[in-house]
C-alpha cells in the first residue's frame, strides 16, 4: 500500500501528510487585520498570548499523536507578530517542489515571512525545494493573495477556488493559477451583513470525498456555477451562515499512515465547529474520512479570526 503523498496514490494527492505550524510568541487581537476580518473580536488580556500558546501546543501534540508530521517553527521576538500562528497565508509547499510566497494586505503581517521558518519545514519534513514563486512584489501595487486562505485547492482536478475580497485580487490569483497550472474559479461570498468574506477557506474546504461549502453565502450570480463544479467531483455538505461563523468551513483533511490500516484520512476541525454542526451533518462529515480530530482553539478563533485550517500550512511530499 502506498504511503500518503506518493505520486502513485491518486487519493493522497488531495491531502498532505505533513504540516508547518508556527508557535505564536505575541498572539493577540490585531486592529489592522480586523478591518477586513469580521470574525475577529477585540479584547483579550495579559493571558491571551499564554492561552493561545497552550491551545497551539495541545493542537500540535494531537496532530502528532495521529501520525501527522508536524514541523513546528518558533515565532520571532521582533518584530512582534500577533498573527504568526497563521502561516498558510504567506507560504505554501507543493508536491512538485514549488514554494510560493504570497503578498499580504496587512503591513503588520509581512514580518511573519522568514527564511528560518521555511528552513524548519524543509528540515523537519524532508521537502525538497525545486522552485520558488515569489508574488510578494504585488504588495507595492496594493494587490494581495493570502495563500491558502485566499485559495482553496482541488489538487486532483487542478482547480483553485477563490472568493474576491480586499485580500484576494483577481490579477494575482490569475498569475498564481497560470504559474501553478490550475484552473481558477472566482466568485464573491458575503457575510450576513453583505460584507465580502475575507478568506475563501472560511467559506469552503475540499477533501478527498467531501466538499464543505457555505453555498448561501456565495452571491447568487456565482452560486450554481461553484456548486456544480464542486459537485462534479465531491459529495457536498452545505453549511449555514451560522455554522460558517463557527468555523465549520475552516476544516482540513490530512493524510497519515497506520502500520496496520495503511493510508488514513483525518479531518481536522475546531471544537467550536464540531459543536455548531447538527448531528446529521457531522455524521456525513465523519463518514467521509477515517477519523475526525476536533481541538479547542477558542482564544485563537475569537481574537485571531481564524481556526485550525488557518494554522496549518500543508507540506506536500513526493
Amino acid at each position: 500500500m502506498q504511503r500518503v503523498g506518493s505520486p502513485d496514490d491518486a487519493s493522497a494527492a488531495q491531502c498532505a501528510g505533513a504540516v508547518l505550524m508556527v508557535r505564536p510568541r505575541h498572539f493577540g487581537y490585531n486592529a489592522e487585520t480586523a478591518q477586513t476580518n469580521r470574525f475577529q473580536a477585540a479584547g483579550g488580556s495579559e493571558q491571551t498570548a499564554v492561552q493561545a500558546q497552550a491551545e497551539f501546543d495541545a493542537f500540535a501534540a494531537a496532530l502528532g499523536g495521529e501520525g501527522v508530521t508536524v514541523c513546528v517553527a518558533e515565532d520571532s521576538d521582533e518584530p512582534r507578530n500577533p498573527d504568526a500562528v497563521f502561516p498558510n497565508n504567506w507560504v505554501s509547499f507543493h508536491a512538485d517542489g514549488t514554494v510560493v510566497l504570497y503578498p499580504m494586505q496587512a503591513a503588520s503581517r509581512r514580518g511573519e515571512r522568514r527564511a528560518a521558518i521555511i528552513d524548519t519545514a524543509v528540515r523537519s519534513s524532508g521537502f525538497r525545494i525545486r522552485r520558488t514563486l515569489d508574488l510578494t512584489h504585488h504588495e507595492k501595487s496594493g494587490h494581495y493573495l493570502e495563500g491558502t486562505g485566499s485559495l482553496v485547492l482541488d489538487h486532483r482536478e487542478r482547480v483553485a477556488y477563490a472568493c474576491l475580497s480586499p485580500r484576494t485580487h483577481e490579477q494575482v490569483a490569475r498569475e498564481w493559477a497560470h504559474e501553478m497550472g490550475y484552473q481558477l474559479e472566482l466568485f464573491v461570498a458575503r457575510d450576513s451583513r453583505g460584507t465580502p468574506i475575507y478568506h475563501t477557506n472560511v467559506v469552503m474546504s475540499i477533501g478527498t470525498r467531501m466538499a464543505v461549502v457555505a453555498l448561501d453565502n456565495i452571491d447568487a450570480a456565482d452560486r450554481e456555477r461553484v456548486r456544480a463544479r464542486l459537485a462534479a467531483g465531491h459529495d457536498l455538505l452545505p453549511i449555514t451562515d451560522a455554522e460558517m461563523n463557527a468555523f465549520a468551513g475552516n476544516v482540513l483533511e490530512l493524510g497519515t499512515w497506520d502500520e496496520y490500516l495503511g493510508d488514513m484520512r483525518i479531518l481536522v476541525m475546531s471544537a467550536s465547529a464540531q459543536r455548531a454542526l447538527p448531528a446529521s451533518k457531522y455524521a456525513r462529515l465523519y463518514a467521509s474520512v477515517d477519523a475526525v480530530l476536533a481541538v479547542p482553539v477558542d482564544v485563537i478563533e475569537r481574537h485571531g479570526g481564524g481556526s485550525v485550517r488557518c494554522m496549518l500550512a500543508e507540506v506536500f511530499l513526493r
